[in-house]
Parts: structure tokens; sequence; C-alpha cells
């Protein structure tokens, strides 16, 4: 197996390569060449083992050029008492035919971490293997979650340093808190005026900046990512749709083959992209539902062809989905159009300079036969969130919120009453004010003081990770321009 850009299939890395590497030097996004395939029997086996045992079965078979003994020791040192449940990746029941898939037992309380504890072992072992002797910066822009669990990931990780973006005001009280107090001797942390897709875009733009490349070379630095864009940031996310499948066969919810929907909550497309990945290897999934926010450019996509930036932008009470360039729907483009990379950069530059592309029918018909959609506002979040509380004494919080609202809108349009898992991006005292309010008990207050209101609102015990930071210093205030995210990083790194 090699990995190929999304813009140039003449481009051919072996996986520590790409997984270094990060971003194509030509914009585009690594993809394998190939997808392995797994059978009945081989999804069967992962039901016998723990959640490390499924991740290396999966993660393996992407990585031909890390021994067996290389990838045991990355999962074994990720995934362990630094999450509160030893499952990993819990599922818990809400109905006969729906499940929530919990992804925030780690340690910043977000999806991100599944992904984000491994890939900084990834990364630095891709290192050795490929000889590479400068030192990794890790530049990520983020929209509320990412942020902090690629800060926790790589603190202190030898040879590294790490520089986080986020938009000022496009956060909530909490993951801002969880950023500017961030322990370690090798991070960075800076809010950006305006909005997530600034931040994203000067990010992109940075890594292509050939002359900061060769002043960062000549100081013995190279840059790469922890945003999804990263091969090794997606890979580890694809195991946990096989570990929930396997979680309700184990529990005896339905036997083998029945398929099994998806509604995820999605902003840059990559947690849902990885359900697509699971699905092609071979797990037996229905359709994946793409859940927006009042951003609903990927609502819009998957209904009518057309990708178009050009609309308001919303900050909404579910900010890790407040997007509007969602940069993993390339990869997909590249895959539903049989690995078309002259199309794809077509319209990719066409996003680039008129903001906005449209595909042809057939395109978008080969991405509806797998994608649904759907989108909600801050109101139906909000009621979401209290008719469960209310109904089931199940807390969710508000991006969680936007998947469950939707799957109640997509089974009430379409009549399929295919069993699904709505993923569960982040624990509820993450957004505590909206969540509060949404279950009656509003009330003034900052971020901190919100979440013993809600401990007592609940009864539900805060989790640790958040519970800690009224000890932890604020370290982090600068603020930037997106004009000036380079100088920042000069500065960081030079």
């Amino acid at each position: 197996m090699h990995y190929i850009s999304t813009r140039d299939t003449s481009l051919r890395l072996n996986s520590s390569e790409a997984i270094c590497q990060g971003l194509s030097l030509e914009g585009g996004l690594f993809v394998p060449d190939t997808i392995p395939t797994m059978s009945e029997d081989d999804i069967l086996d992962l039901c016998s083992m723990d959640y490390c045992g499924r991740a290396f079965s999966i993660i393996s078979r992407f990585l031909p050029d890390f021994t067996g003994e290389e990838i045991r020791s990355i999962i074994a040192s990720s995934y362990g008492k630094n999450f509160d449940s030893c499952e990993i990746t819990p599922v818990r029941k809400l109905t006969n035919d729906t499940w929530f898939l919990e992804l925030w037992h780690g340690p910043t309380c977000a999806f991100k971490d599944i992904a984000l504890q491994i890939l900084p072992r990834l990364i630095t072992t891709s290192m050795v293997k490929i000889g590479e002797k400068r030192e990794v910066c890790i530049l990520v822009a983020t929209s509320g979650d990412t942020g902090k669990a690629a800060l926790e990931g790589f603190r202190d990780v030898p040879h590294t340093k790490i520089l986080v973006f986020y938009p000022k005001n496009g956060v909530s009280d909490i993951q801002e808190l969880q950023m500017q107090t961030q322990l370690g001797d090798n991070v960075s942390v800076c809010s950006v005026s305006g909005n997530f897709d600034d931040a994203q875009s000067g990010v992109k733009e940075i890594f292509r900046d050939s002359n900061l490349r060769l002043e960062l070379d000549r100081k013995g630095w190279f840059l790469s990512s922890a945003n999804s864009i990263n091969w090794g940031r997606l890979l580890p996310q694809i195991v946990y749709y096989f570990s929930a499948y396997c979680d309700l066969l184990n529990a005896g919810e339905f036997s083998m083959g029945t398929p099994l929907n998806f509604c995820v909550p999605t902003g840059n497309f990559g947690d849902i992209l990885a359900g697509y990945y699971a699905k092609q290897m071979g797990l037996p999934v229905g359709k994946l539902i793409c859940a927006s926010n009042k951003n609903n450019i990927l609502t819009e996509f998957i209904t009518t062809g057309r990708y178009d930036r050009h609309r308001l932008f919303y900050t909404t009470l579910s900010p890790s989905m407040d997007i509007l360039i969602s940069s993993n729907l390339e990869r997909l483009l590249f895959h539903a159009s049989d690995g078309d990379a002259e199309k794809i950069r077509g319209y990719m530059e066409s996003l680039n300079k008129n903001g906005a592309y449209e595909v042809n029918s057939d395109l978008i018909s080969c991405i509806r036969s797998v994608f649904a959609c759907g989108c909600c506002d801050d109101k139906m979040t909000k009621d979401c969130i209290g008719e469960v509380w209310n109904t089931h004494r199940y807390l969710i919080d508000t991006h969680t919120a936007v998947a469950y609202r939707v799957l109640k809108g997509y089974r009430a349009e379409t009549g399929d009453d295919t069993s699904c898992v709505v993923v569960s991006t982040a624990n509820p005292f993450k957004f505590t004010a909206a969540v509060l309010e949404a279950i009656g008990s509003p009330c003034d207050g900052d971020g901190l003081s919100l979440i013993n209101h809600l401990e007592n609102a609940t009864g539900n015990p805060a989790p640790g990770p958040l519970a800690a930071l009224k000890s932890l210093p604020v370290r982090f205030t600068e603020n930037t321009d997106k004009a000036d995210m380079i100088d920042i990083v000069k500065h960081f790194l030079i």
C-alpha cells in the first residue's frame, strides 16, 4: 500500500512519509491507493477483542511499513488509564433502535482524543523510520476540541512543538480555558480574529509557503499537522465504527451482517469520513447521516451537488461544527470520482478562487447512495437536549443533540427504521451554559461556576479533567489577525 495525493496521483509515499508530511505540498490530502477489506469472519474475530486489539487489527492494515510490535506499542501507550472507561468508546442504549457512541472518555473529554492520543506516537515513530533528523512543529487550527486534544497529546513529546490557532469568540468558555491553561514546555496557543475558516485557511497558507519552509529547514524544523487533513489523525477514527458494531453484536442487539446506520455531527467531515472508510472496508453500514447545525453547507452540498461558501457564517451552540470549508470532503470526492485527481484539483481551485464548485450528477448520486443529510438550528438543538434529558435522564452535549435531532427528522422523512448509532462527540460539561438552559436550569456565571451548577442540577459528576481547570493558571492570551499568523509561527520557532 502507498499513499497518493488527491490532487496528484503520481506522488507515492509510504505511510510513515505521509503521516510526517501531513499535507501534500500542492495542497492535496493523502489517501491510501487501496482500501483493505474485512470479511464477516474478520469482524466476528474483533468481537472477542478489547479496544486495543480491535485497533491493532484495523490500523495495522494501513501501515505496512510499521512492524506489529511498533503498532502494538503505540496503541497500548495511547489507550489506557488516560481514559475513564476501560471500553474506551462505550455504547449506551437509548431505545431499542438507537444508541449513543460515547467518544468523550479521554483526557480532554472530546472525540478528538481517540486519534490525538495516538497521532504523536505515529509521528515520532514515523520520523525515526524515515531517518528524519529535524524536529517537527505541529500546526493546528481548531474549532474547539482538536486544539486541546492535540495540545494534550503532544505535550512534552520529545523533538516536537505544537502551536494551536483558534477563532476568538468562536469556541465555548470551557474549550478556550482548556487551551489557555495547557501545561507543557513545548506548547503555544493563539486566538485569531475571525472564524474557524480564517484560522484553517491561514494554517494551510503557512504550509504552502515555500520561503518559510526553507527558513525552517535551515533552523532544523519542519511543519506537520494534527488536523484531520493528516491521515494519521483520520486512521484511528475508523476503529470506533467497527468497535461499536462489535459491541452491539456482543450485546445480542442484532446478528452479523445486519445493516447499521450512523448519524454523525459533522463540520470538517473527518469523523463521518472515517465511517465511510469503515463501510468501504466491509463493515455493514447502511446510511451515514451527515448532521449539520445552522452552518448547513454540507446539507446543501449533499442535497444539490453544489458547494458554495458564499453565505452567512453563524456562531452557534455547537461551535466545533461552525465551519464552511470542510476539508475532508476532498477525500470523499476523490474516492467517489474513481481517483480523478485532475477533477479534484479543478474543484479545489474553483473553491479557492470563486468560493464554490459544483459536481456532476453521477458524482453526487454516488455520494447520496451512501450519505444522507440534515441540519437544525440552535432552538432545535436545545429542545433536543431537554427532550432526551426529560425522557431518558441521559445528558447530551450540543453537537450530539444536532445529530440526534437530524436522525429524528431523517427517520420521519424517509421511513428508514434501520437501527442507528448516534456518534456522541463531546462531554456535555464542555458546553455547560447551553446544556443548563436546555434542561431548564439556566444561571449566570462563568464556565467554571456553571460546571458546579450542572452537577447540582443533574446529579451527574463533572469529568475530572474539566473539574481540575479551576486550579490551573491561564498561560496563553495572545490574539492575532489571520495575516499575521505566519509571524506567530516564526516567533515560536525561529
